[in-house]
């Protein structure tokens, strides 16, 4: 399989790549990144395997993220319009400046037309609320977006790091409103990150959301790089969003991606995005290649078919402890079905149940 085997993205009829290419990590302006020079060539070695999916943000390296991208393919017309960049709003990059960030009308519509301007293009593809502002009203947000899709500046929204009934609540004003709603999710989704399956999972596949997972190695706890072995001797370059991955429970996961690994000639890495791309409403994990051989490495995970075994072993280990209600609803079928088989399931009935010569009140 290859990255120009595309899928459209939630109920969209956006085309996008199995695979999208993150952006966070280019430039160096956090001490940490790929080079302008590399960060061009993880694009034009992207570009080449035929993605067409770039996501960056307004603030991702101090945004510089966005000005490489500009600078790469902002000046080429038929290159920029083959291509879908996302970024997002919501970061504020100008201190004492409360506007200068958040949701509200005025940020939504500066943020845009800054980053119109560093990526050199006339329009945004995919335009995402970055987190949740809870001071300012949702109608007001989508008003604003709405209102960038009708002026030509954005063609679809999305929306990220932002609780599942706020989204809800969005994306059925939108509807009865006539508004662009949301049509992609942007969540952390990993082996090591699975809560989002109580809420924003189902969410996005009751909404017809396009799940777009970051951080899909876990900040690279996932990437083959640490291990049981050298457990304490690695120091990554965030080692603030890592160390705290690096426990008994995920060496247990490693251990077992490295014997999956083995048995398909890959790489940890591969063998995780793998498992990843395979979940429920996921449509494009997001890979941040810091280096091109990391870029190569992680593209391989689209050649491997991991077994129903190999599955049900990792979903084992990882298996998230969900909360009410979803910690109830195991017992719906014995409350609601009366017994009878419904959809295929059935269950013994409840305690609850009439008896023969029972009379109802």
């Amino acid at each position: 399989m290859a990255l120009d085997h595309y899928i459209t993205l939630g109920r969209s009829g956006l085309r996008v790549s199995p695979f999208c290419l993150g952006a966070m990590t280019f430039g160096e302006d956090l001490g940490w990144g790929s080079s302008v020079e590399e960060s061009q060539q993880i694009i034009d070695r992207y570009v080449e395997l035929g993605g067409n999916f770039i996501d960056t943000a307004n603030f991702y390296t101090k945004s510089h993220s966005e000005k490489i991208i500009g600078d790469h393919i902002g000046r080429h017309k038929a290159r920029r319009d083959r291509l879908v960049i996302a970024t997002k709003f919501s970061g504020n990059l100008y201190p004492g400046d409360p506007n200068g960030g958040g949701s509200g009308r005025k940020a939504v519509v500066n943020a845009a037309e800054n980053s119109l301007r560093r990526l050199q293009t006339d329009y945004i593809d995919l335009y995402w609320l970055h987190i949740w502002d809870e001071n300012t009203p949702i109608d007001e947000t989508m008003a604003a977006l709405d209102d960038l899709v009708r002026a030509g500046k954005v063609r679809y929204i999305g929306v990220s790091d932002t609780p599942a009934w706020k989204i809800a609540q969005a994306n059925t004003m939108a509807q009865f409103r006539n508004w662009s709603a949301f049509v992609a999710l942007q969540i952390e989704y990993s082996l090591l990150e699975r809560s989002v399956e109580q809420e924003l999972v189902p969410l996005a596949l009751e909404f017809g959301l396009g799940v777009t997972p970051w951080s899909p190695l876990k900040s690279g706890a996932l990437s083959g790089k640490y291990t049981r072995a050298n457990a304490g001797q690695m120091k990554g370059d965030r080692g603030v969003f890592l160390e705290g991955s690096l426990n008994e429970q995920t060496y247990a996961v490693i251990d077992q991606l490295e014997i999956i690994a083995k048995a398909h000639d890959t790489s940890v890495a591969a063998v995780s995005l793998a498992w990843l791309s395979t979940k429920p409403g996921v449509a494009s994990p997001i890979i941040g290649a810091r280096r091109l051989s990391q870029l190569e490495d992680n593209i391989k995970a689209l050649d491997i078919k991991l077994t129903a075994d190999e599955m049900a072993k990792l979903d084992m280990l990882t298996q998230p402890k969900l909360g009410f209600p979803q910690s109830m609803l195991p017992m719906a079928p014995a409350i609601l079905n009366g017994g009878a088989s419904v959809n295929g399931v059935s269950a013994p009935v409840s305690g609850f149940v009439m008896q023969q010569g029972d009379k109802p009140y």
